[in-house]
C-alpha cells in the first residue's frame, strides 16, 4: 500500500491560485480596517523600535576612542533599555488586535462553510463522507487560522528587515551590495519548497480527514459493533487510518522542518564572508569598527526577517492548503438547481409528475417517463418492493435530489421555480429512522416551529391516546431523549416525530414509515397522530404497515418506477394482481396478529402477550 492511497480527492476539490487565495483571504479582512490599520502602525513602531538598538550601540562604538562621559552612557542605556519596553508593548498590543481580527474571520470562514454544507443536497452526503466534511469545517479553518496568526508576525518582521536594509545601505554600500547578491539564492531556495510543501499538506489534511470521518462512523456505530463483538475490527480500521495519518503527516513535517536548516546553511556562509571582508575593510582603515559593528549586528538582525519571510512562503501553503479546502466545500456547486425563487403562497397541495426521469446515477435508473397526480388534500400510498422507487418520489417532491427529465409541480407551480425555503416550511416530512436531537422531547417537538409554547404541544400531545404516552415518560414531555433519540422507544420516536410535523401544519406531508415492529397500542396511538395530519394536508405515505395503507384515500403499487396498479384496499384485493400478491406476503400476518393481540388486550391476558 503506497503512502498516499486512500488520499484521493474529492470531485468537488478545485485547484485555486495562490493569488485567488490570498485576494478571498483578503476579502475576510476587509470589514477589519481599523483593526488592521492599527496592527501595520504598531508593526512600524516595533520595527523602529528594533533597529534602533544596533544604531545607538554602534555610536556609542564609535565615540570609545574619545571621551564620553557618564552622562552619556546612562543616556544611552535609557534609550536602549526605552526600546526595548516600547518593542514589548507594541508586540502586546498587536497581538491582541490580531488575535481578535484573526478569530472572526476564522469565525466567518467556518460558519460560511457550514452553511455551504447544510445547503447542499443529500446527494452531496450520499456521495462525501460527512467525517471529512465535518474535517473542513473544524480542523482545517484551525490550521488557516494559525498560519493568519503567522502572517501578522511576520509582518513586524519585513518592517523591521526594511528598516535594518535601509540602515546597512547607508553604513556600509559595499558590504551591502555583498549582501543583496545573497537574497536571490536565499528566494530560489525558498520557492523551490514551495510546491512541495502544498502538495505534502493537502495530502497531511486529507489524511486527517480520513481519521475524522473513521472515528465519525466508529462512534455513530458503535452498538452495532458491540453487539456482533466487533470492537477490534474498529480498533484496526482506526489505527489503519491512524497510521496513515502518522506517516503522510511525519513526511509533511519532515519537508517543512527542512527549509529552516537548508536557509541557515546559506546564510550561515554568507555571514562567513562579510565578516572577512568586513575584517578586511577595517585593517585597511576602509571603515570604522562602530560601522563595522553596526553592520554585523545589523546583519544578524537582518537574517531573521529574511529567512522567516523566506521561509514562509513554504509555511504559507499550509494555511492556503486549508483555506483551499474550506473554500472548496463552501464552492461546490448542488446537484439540485433552481431555476426562480419565486415567492410560495399557502399552498392547497396538488401535486403532479409529468414524463419525469430520475436517476441517481447513470447506471442506476428509477422513474422512467413517470406521471402521477394527486389532488389537493388526497392521502396517497405507496407500496411496492424494494427499489420500486417509493422513496425516490417522496424525495424528490422534497428537492433533495434532482431529476433529469419531465416536470413536478405543486398548485400548477414549477417546483423549480420556488424559493426552497419557503417551499420546504410548507412540507412535513418524517424519515423511516426519526432523528430526534438530544435535547428534551418539547424541544425536539418545537424544532419545526419555534414560536409554539409548551401549552399548544402540550395540548397537540393530549389528542393522542388521551395523552397516555406521556405518563411513560419520566419527565413528561420535558424528558430528556438521549442522542439520537436512544433514551426513547422506536413507538415514541415515531410519536414525536409526528408531533413536531403536527405543530408545524404542513400542506404536504410525507411519511417514510418505519418497518419497526411496536406493539398494538402505540400502533393505535401513531395512527391517531397520522389521522390528525391527514386530515389537514396533501399526504405521500410510503407504507409499511397495513394501518396506514388502509388509512390512506388511494394506494400506488409501483414495481421498477412504474405505476402497475391503482386504487382502494378492497379493490385492489379483488383484482388479484401484484397488490394482492404483496398483501398475502407482507400485510396478511399484520392483519391477523392485531386482530389476535387486540383480543388478548380485551381479555386482560397479559402474560400471553
Amino acid at each position: 500500500m503506497g503512502l498516499f492511497s486512500g488520499l484521493a480527492t474529492e470531485a468537488y476539490d478545485r485547484q485555486y491560485s495562490d493569488r485567488d487565495l490570498v485576494k478571498r483571504i483578503i476579502k475576510y479582512f476587509e470589514p477589519h480596517k481599523r483593526r488592521i490599520a492599527g496592527i501595520v502602525t504598531l508593526l512600524f513602531v516595533v520595527a523602529l523600535s528594533g533597529a534602533l538598538v544596533p544604531i545607538l550601540l554602534s555610536r556609542a562604538l564609535d565615540a570609545i576612542g574619545d571621551e564620553i562621559s557618564n552622562q552619556q552612557v546612562l543616556l544611552i542605556s535609557g534609550l536602549v533599555l526605552l526600546s526595548g519596553l516600547l518593542v514589548w508593548g507594541a508586540n502586546w498590543w498587536r497581538r491582541r488586535l490580531s488575535s481578535q481580527a484573526v478569530a472572526d474571520v476564522v469565525m466567518q470562514v467556518r460558519l460560511d462553510a457550514f452553511r455551504a454544507s447544510a445547503s447542499h443536497d443529500l446527494s452531496f452526503y450520499d456521495e462525501y463522507s460527512s467525517g471529512r466534511v465535518v474535517s473542513r469545517i473544524t480542523s482545517d479553518t484551525r490550521e488557516f487560522g494559525d498560519v493568519v496568526v503567522l502572517v501578522t508576525d511576520l509582518g513586524a518582521q519585513l518592517g523591521q528587515m526594511l528598516v535594518l536594509g535601509a540602515v546597512l545601505l547607508a553604513t556600509e554600500l559595499r558590504l551591502s551590495v555583498y549582501l543583496f547578491g545573497f537574497l536571490p539564492f536565499v528566494a530560489l531556495v525558498a520557492m523551490g519548497f514551495r510546491r512541495l510543501a502544498r502538495r505534502v499538506t493537502r495530502h497531511g489534511m486529507r489524511a486527517m480527514g480520513n481519521v475524522n470521518a473513521a472515528i465519525k462512523e466508529t462512534v455513530s456505530g458503535i452498538s452495532v459493533a458491540k453487539n456482533f463483538r466487533q470492537e477490534e475490527s474498529i480498533y484496526d480500521e482506526f489505527d489503519d487510518a491512524n497510521q496513515s495519518s502518522f506517516r503522510v503527516n511525519m513526511r509533511r513535517g519532515f519537508v517543512l522542518s527542512m527549509i529552516f536548516p537548508v536557509l541557515n546553511s546559506i546564510a550561515a556562509y554568507a555571514t562567513a564572508a562579510l565578516i572577512y571582508i568586513g575584517g578586511m575593510n577595517v585593517a585597511d582603515a576602509l571603515i570604522t569598527a562602530g560601522a563595522w559593528y553596526l553592520f554585523l549586528q545589523g546583519l544578524d538582525r537582518f537574517w531573521f526577517p529574511v529567512l522567516n519571510l523566506s521561509a514562509f512562503w513554504t509555511q504559507l501553503q499550509s494555511g492556503l492548503s486549508a483555506a483551499e479546502r474550506s473554500f472548496a466545500l463552501a464552492d461546490a456547486e448542488s446537484k439540485v438547481t433552481q431555476t426562480a425563487e419565486r415567492d410560495v403562497p399557502p399552498l392547497e397541495g396538488e401535486i403532479r409528475f409529468e414524463q419525469v426521469n430520475f436517476r441517481y446515477t447513470e447506471q442506476e435508473q428509477v422513474l422512467r417517463d413517470f406521471n402521477l397526480h394527486i389532488k389537493a388534500g388526497e392521502s396517497v400510498a405507496l407500496v411496492g418492493h424494494t427499489g420500486a422507487g417509493k422513496s425516490s418520489i417522496a424525495k424528490l417532491v422534497a428537492r433533495f435530489y434532482e431529476f433529469q427529465e419531465g416536470q413536478i409541480t405543486v398548485d400548477g407551480m414549477d417546483i423549480r421555480s420556488l424559493d426552497l425555503h419557503q417551499y420546504r416550511r410548507q412540507l412535513g416530512l418524517v424519515s423511516q429512522v426519526p432523528f430526534l436531537f438530544s435535547e428534551s422531547v418539547v424541544e425536539n417537538i418545537r424544532y419545526a416551529r419555534m414560536d409554539a409554547s409548551d401549552a399548544e404541544i402540550e395540548a397537540l400531545a393530549k389528542r393522542i391516546g388521551d395523552g397516555e404516552w406521556l405518563e411513560t415518560l419520566p419527565q413528561g414531555l420535558h424528558t430528556e431523549v438521549g442522542e439520537r433519540g436512544g433514551r426513547l422507544s422506536m413507538g415514541q420516536r415515531q410519536l414525536v416525530s409526528l408531533l413536531r410535523v403536527l405543530v408545524q401544519k404542513p400542506a404536504i406531508f410525507v411519511l417514510d414509515e418505519a418497518t419497526a415492529s411496536i406493539d398494538p397500542f402505540t400502533e393505535w396511538q401513531i395512527q391517531q397522530a397520522l389521522n390528525l395530519i391527514l386530515q389537514d394536508s396533501t399526504s405521500i405515505l410510503i407504507a409499511h404497515r397495513l394501518s396506514t395503507i388502509k388509512a390512506s384515500d388511494r394506494i400506488i403499487v409501483l414495481d421498477n418506477g412504474q405505476i402497475i396498479e391503482e386504487g382502494d384496499h378492497d379493490s385492489l384485493l379483488a383484482q388479484t394482481g401484484h397488490y394482492a400478491t404483496l398483501y398475502n406476503t407482507y400485510f396478511r400476518h399484520q392483519s391477523l396478529a392485531y386482530v389476535e393481540e387486540s383480543r388478548k388486550l380485551a381479555r386482560g391476558d397479559a402474560e400471553q402477550i
